[in-house]
């Protein structure tokens, strides 16, 4: 339900110079961090709520306010998001097209891809934010942070309550987590590998307080369809496929199974993502159509003391200004192309066609990935499924212009070389604008639920991109030089075992390379494109008798890790149980004391995710404060499972408790 309109007074600062100035010193901090742990194990931090509550503790010496906060972490969670183009970009070392990270090419594809995917959001927001029942879950947590941290609620006895609960659950959550990613003491995951026969079976869970946070807010529907996925990947798929192909030697069942999932269902999963989110964007083609038609409305000019909370960036400064990063995305293109050779003419036109695929792909990216956002979150939003489709998409628009004569024969020199290295380059504006999507909609949620003003909100988020995007190509370079990549070393004599795995980047370019030289396995996307179709029909037979399946929650579960997938729906199972046991009390299971433990959980997690990145990124070791040796691995996998079930017992008690 909306939440009303609140009138904007003179005395309420919220878009300041101070405030700019923070958020641009968090999302450097925020964006490097997030750099260094996504290049090492493929997964980056959402850096909304770690803004928020830094943000309360600097602003609150100057007499800030909720507002001024919002916009903060508004600007900062750029860094979380933006620096997700780490998942294409390696890819350009990776098979040799560059030998380092040039800096304005980056700065220009991070930054106009990025504001690109804050513009094509704008008139998605009355459809999916202001009129949509999405739980998104972590704008929903930064919300009740801020509103609990708030000095104007200070004196409130519910407020009060609440910030005790965040706290609390922070305080566990981090402790939690830094027993297992600093002393090491804990395991992060369990794991059961049996056999049948020749099929091979993985039931496998994370010990994530965050995801369990998360999957809380998400609640029970989208949980049991993640669930789902999650069977079926893990049920289905990889039993059968583990027992049709042939086990190499050496190679123990659960790494083969992996194995067999990295390569081979998570297309699957991708397949059946692409078909949902078409689905999802049919359904959604009447409130998108109104929403457009509402933000193309000619606007009252403003008058001082009107209500400003459902106010957007105006049509015209968004035309102007898609116009222009359009423009700088053509120069881009044109630029990486250009120095191969192969005619001006010709590369302006493959480069004018690139330009046109991301626009209106990039637009309904940006539909499917602020509708995923606003079901599982941004951290967990499978973006890296949304790149696979990207390069397939990319691959064939390039391959039709080969068929069509209109690519110059250098594309196909050297291997296809610029072909594949132009799908990456492309790939990551696309990238740019999905993840940049996925972050605009939760923060226009967290703007919706504490009052803020849309546009500004807007603005903050366009200059988060442009500093995100100025960090990026020297902090690549930076961890380029000291460890190298997976397959592409700077120096000779360096040590491979030392290298950032990038597992994403090497996911993608291993993909465009199989499109271009006829090596890739269609077989698993067409069976996920299959999938999706099945799902699909069943969720149109289903909504006859009045419910619904989330198809695109289905292939998020195929795609994403069971240690994700299955940790929140570990958190939305115990949203279940919380709410059937306060049946008849005055709050239900997502207000209260729960949202507010949840919320901790998610904050905690995130705040010693930077400490740790900082220290490991200092030290350059995992284990600088591990006190325990690899002997100790299997009691901590022991002692993290008992520790993570006593804390989701005792959070089941808190917040069930009337």
């Amino acid at each position: 339900m909306p939440i009303p309109a609140r009138p904007i007074g003179p005395s309420t600062r919220e878009l300041t110079v101070r405030g700019l100035i923070l958020g641009a010193l968090l999302t450097v901090i925020f964006t490097a961090s997030n750099i260094y742990l996504g290049l090492k194990v493929g997964l980056t931090f959402a850096s909304s709520i770690p803004a928020a509550v830094i943000s309360m503790a600097v602003l609150r010496r100057f007499r800030g306010g909720l507002l001024e906060n919002n916009m903060v972490q508004t600007q900062a969670s750029a860094a979380g998001t933006l620096s997700s183009i780490i998942f294409v970009l390696p890819g350009l070392l990776m098979i040799g097209y560059w030998a380092r990270f040039p800096f304005w090419p980056v700065v220009t594809i991070c930054a106009a891809g990025g504001m690109l995917g804050v513009l094509f959001t704008i008139p998605l927001r009355r459809a999916l934010v202001t009129g949509s029942t999405l739980p998104y879950p972590e704008g929903t947590a930064a919300a009740e942070v801020l509103r609990a941290g708030s000095a104007d609620a200070a004196a409130d006895g519910n407020a009060t309550a609440g910030l005790r609960a965040l706290v609390t659950g922070g305080l566990v959550s981090a402790g939690f987590s830094f027993c297992i990613g600093g002393l090491r003491v804990l395991g992060d995951s369990a794991a059961v590998t049996f056999s049948a026969g020749s099929a091979i079976f993985r039931l496998s869970t994370g010990f994530s307080l965050a995801l369990v946070g998360a999957g809380y807010l998400v609640g029970i529907g989208g949980g049991l369809a993640m669930l789902l996925g999650a069977a079926i990947s893990w049920l289905v798929a990889v039993p059968i496929l583990t027992a049709h192909t042939p086990h190499p030697a050496g190679v123990d069942p659960a790494s083969f199974a992996m194995g067999i999932w990295s390569h081979k269902v998570r297309l699957i999963g991708a397949g059946t993502i692409f078909v949902a989110a078409v689905w999802t964007l049919l359904g959604l083609a009447k409130p998108v159509a109104s929403g457009l038609r509402e933000a193309l409305r000619a606007r009252a000019p403003h008058v001082p003391g009107a209500v400003e909370t459902d106010r957007d960036l105006s049509p015209r400064v968004i035309g102007l200004l898609a116009a222009v990063l359009l423009g700088c995305l053509l120069a881009a293109f044109a630029g990486f192309m250009l120095p191969a050779g192969g005619g001006a003419g010709a590369m302006l036109g493959v480069a004018a066609a690139c330009v046109l695929f991301c626009a209106v792909f990039g637009f309904l990216v940006a539909a499917a990935c602020g509708y995923m956002a606003g079901i599982v979150g941004s951290s967990s939003s499978p973006i890296s499924g949304i790149a696979i489709v990207a390069v397939s998409l990319v691959s064939l628009v390039l391959l039709g212009l080969d068929a069509a004569g209109m690519l110059p024969a250098i594309f196909d020199a050297n291997g296809r070389q610029l072909a594949i290295g132009s799908v990456l380059f492309v790939t990551s504006a696309v990238l740019a604008a999905a993840t940049i999507s996925n972050d605009n909609l939760q923060d226009l949620k967290t703007g919706q639920l504490v009052g803020a003003t849309p546009w500004r909100q807007q603005v903050a988020l366009l200059v988060g991109c442009v500093v995100g995007a100025a960090v990026i190509p020297p902090v690549l370079n930076l961890l380029y030089q000291a460890y190298g990549f997976s397959g592409a070393l700077p120096r000779a004599g360096m040590d491979p075992s030392q290298a950032l795995a990038a597992p994403q980047a090497l996911l993608l370019s291993t993909l465009a390379k199989g499109i271009f030289l006829h090596q890739l396995d269609w077989s698993m996307i067409l069976s996920g494109v299959a999938l999706g179709a099945l799902l699909v029909i069943a969720d149109a037979l289903m909504r006859r008798a009045g419910r619904s399946l989330p198809v695109l929650a289905v292939g998020i579960g195929l795609y994403l890790p069971p240690t994700v997938s299955v940790t929140l729906v570990i958190g939305a199972i115990l949203s279940w149980l919380i709410q059937r046991s306060r049946h008849g009390a005055s709050e239900d299971a997502h207000s209260g004391r729960g949202v507010m433990l949840a919320s901790g959980f998610i904050v905690g997690e995130s705040l010693m995710g930077v400490a740790l990145a900082a220290i490991i990124g200092g030290t350059g070791s995992e284990q600088a404060l591990a006190i325990v040796g690899p002997g100790f691995a299997g009691t901590a996998v022991t002692l993290g499972f008992l520790c993570f079930v006593a804390i989701c017992a005792w959070f089941f008690r808190a917040a069930a408790r009337r």
